[in-house]
């Protein structure tokens, strides 16, 4: 087969080729595409692992001999435990407030020799936190308290575009070429393996291609998949700051709809072999790079790669417009370091639209039974609950279902009579 190419790109106006227009051309069919409503968000590292090699420190096997503690490690508290033999590791120590999850002893390594060791996984919200460089300060310095003999052993990286004003045709499993023999397309009920989670969600598409153990491409509305882990005021408020990848329209972002993310997700193998087999066109010389820090400068370079290995095809032999947008157009944004002192925290605030209110009803069903259970009534029930935290959360959840104030206490009055008639006030 031959090499794909890009559908030509006009300007409107001069009906000359631009590279940086959104009118597609089919220079054969010579049709036209137009992607003008096509609102790119975010493009950013969506996850890193840094590998390491070492020996294991004594005191920090001590760590684990009460497994789901919360222990003290590196001047920070951990919830400590085992994890499940398909991570390749037996231990983790995880701060979820921090964003790291520490992967300790290697399953194919003895304890006593050097080895494998450890593995480092950091979130979304870590990375986007530290530059690459303060960022990989943290995982040595980490890593010097998990091991001796410290060594890094390369890292493995996901790349992720959000994007609104597009979605994955019908039949994309059919158009995209690829070498990875793996294609799945989960419709219906969602499951999607995260790390050492799963999200499970019932709307919308998601695709993946490819292998773990070496590049994978997924495609999967990012909405959905962030709604159903209480996720999505954190999502809102990066593509609401990220939203100036299109400096025309400063409200690139539409909270009314959904966000398509496509990820390329690397294995640490597959970065040692970009790395061993790409060269400095100014030096000559290999990258040759084994931390995450240091291969930051390359990832525009990985993400057009991995666009070059999935192809989705308008036709034989071309792109889909799509494609040839999101590769050339788009890079990879790394945060610069800030001036502000990193233990200097901003408070961010959930909304009721950011996940499916199950705990707000819950809340509510576990409210009543005890207001039953202390006899409070309903007036005194409502104006305490005015005074929490978390009232505008309520508040929102059930305005969101069309229901005001006034019309939440006549809900807590009616649930409240129920609640006596049906079980006795405090019996």
């Amino acid at each position: 087969m031959s090499k794909a190419k890009d559908y030509y790109r006009i300007d409107l106006e001069t009906g000359k080729e631009d590279p940086k227009s959104r009118l597609f051309c089919d220079p054969r069919a010579g049709g036209f595409v137009d992607l003008s409503d096509v609102r790119i968000l975010a493009c950013s590292v969506d996850t890193v692992r840094q590998l390491y090699r070492g020996l294991i420190r004594p005191e920090v096997m001590s760590l684990f001999d009460k497994p789901g503690t919360i222990v003290d490690f590196a001047g920070q508290r951990w919830h400590s435990g085992r994890v499940s033999k398909d991570s390749g590791y037996q231990y983790k120590l995880q701060n979820a407030d921090l964003g790291f999850i520490l992967l300790v002893k290697n399953f194919n390594a003895k304890i006593e020799n050097i080895g494998p060791h450890l593995k480092i996984e950091v979130s979304p919200h870590a990375i986007d936190t530290f530059s690459p460089e303060r960022l990989q300060e943290r995982l040595d310095y980490y890593a010097s308290h998990v091991l001796t003999n410290v060594e890094r052993n390369q890292c493995a990286v996901h790349l992720a575009l959000d994007l609104q004003g597009w979605q994955p045709p019908a039949d994309l499993v059919a158009r995209m070429h690829c070498r990875a023999r793996a294609a799945r397309d989960i419709s219906g009920i969602k499951e999607i393996q995260w790390t050492l989670e799963s999200a499970t969600y019932g709307k919308g598409q998601s695709y993946l291609f490819g292998s773990a153990g070496g590049v994978q491409l997924g495609i999967y509305n990012k909405t959905e998949q962030a709604r159903a882990i209480d996720k999505l005021d954190y999502w809102e408020g990066v593509w609401r700051r990220r939203d100036s990848f299109d400096d025309t329209d400063p409200d690139n972002y539409n909270p009314e709809q959904d966000v398509w993310r496509v990820e390329l997700r690397y294995h640490h193998s597959i970065i040692q072999q970009f790395a061993s087999g790409s060269f400095d066109l100014q030096t000559g010389s290999t990258i040759q790079t084994d931390s995450y820090a240091a291969f930051a400068p390359h990832l525009d370079g990985l993400w057009r790669y991995g666009l070059r290995q999935f192809k989705l095809l308008a036709r034989p032999g071309y792109f889909e417009p799509i494609w040839t947008l999101i590769r050339e157009d788009v890079r990879v944004d790394l945060p610069v370091d800030s001036l502000v002192d990193e233990t200097e925290y901003k408070r961010q605030y959930k909304t009721s639209r950011g996940f499916s209110g199950k705990n707000v009803e819950l809340f509510l069903g576990n409210f009543v039974s005890l207001l039953a259970r202390e006899r409070v009534g309903a007036r005194k029930a409502f104006y305490t609950l005015k005074g929490w935290d978390c009232w505008p959360v309520i508040r929102d959840h059930y305005a969101a279902k069309g229901m005001d104030e006034d019309g939440l206490y006549k809900h807590i009055k009616g649930i409240l009579e129920e609640r006596h008639v049906r079980w006795g006030r405090a019996v």
